[in-house]
């Protein structure tokens, strides 16, 4: 059994990734935070696919629930490990920098980039000694070109970055990857309060993506086909900047 782990599995971008990762044969592991509704749909949409996972409730910014969560898998599996993990959980709390309190500061910090950090440790060492993984980082345009009233999630963005592409080199010799997908307007829950009609003038193909086209991607970086690839960040947004 293959197994990956993907945060913020629930819904748009994540429920994408789930389902591109169970098609590729993984039994998959629906971390969210509060939606249980919406993370049941994702996995009844795994299951009548032909694949197989299971939900896993915590908050990627609590380290503490975080590692329980985690250690009390690793217990039940003692034979097996988590090979790909996908670090997807994010929010948005935007506003300009002279009206942002410190929680809309600390909010986006921790889920955004804290979380990289509590999750990925947890996992890495396992992937070590087996001397295989892959992990796959969902960052943001915001974090490679910065975005006005996003200095919280552009911060936290380009933070994910630097690390995916320190721990890369930290970790090559062991054949573990580590990459990253930057999305740009990608209808989710999470765009559905931006004007598409007015940003899709500013995209060369003219249209917001779709969740799918992310997916595909992060399949590719899970996939033996990308064992050459890592430390690179690849941004799938129509051409709006590169």
């Amino acid at each position: 059994m293959k197994y990956a782990l993907i945060t913020g599995g629930s819904r748009g971008i994540g429920r994408a990734i789930c389902l591109k990762l169970a098609e590729m044969g993984y039994y998959i592991l629906i971390n969210f935070r509060a939606n249980i509704a919406e993370a049941e749909i994702t996995l009844r949409l795994i299951e009548e696919a032909g694949g197989s996972g299971e939900l896993n409730q915590f908050d990627v910014s609590k380290p503490d629930e975080v590692e329980a969560a985690l250690e009390n898998w690793k217990k039940q599996h003692e034979n097996e490990y988590i090979e790909v993990l996908v670090n997807n959980a994010g929010i948005r709390k935007d506003t300009l920098l002279m009206w942002m309190e410190k929680k809309q500061w600390f909010d986006v910090l921790d889920t955004n980039l804290n979380a990289f950090y509590y999750v990925t440790k947890t996992l890495l060492n396992d992937m070590l000694i087996k001397k295989h993984g892959r992990i796959i980082n969902i960052v943001s345009l915001s974090g490679i070109k910065g975005l006005p009233g996003q200095i919280n999630y552009s911060a936290a963005k380009g933070g994910v970055i630097a690390a995916t592409k320190a721990l890369a080199q930290e970790i090559g010799k062991k054949k573990v990857t580590v990459n990253a997908v930057a999305p740009g307007f990608i209808k989710t829950d999470m765009t559905q309060d931006l004007d598409e009609k007015e940003f899709k003038r500013l995209i060369p193909l003219a249209r917001f993506g779709n969740p799918e086209e992310v997916a595909e991607v992060v399949g590719f970086l899970a996939s033996e086909k990308s064992s050459y690839i890592t430390g690179e960040v690849i941004s799938v947004n129509g051409g709006l900047y590169t």
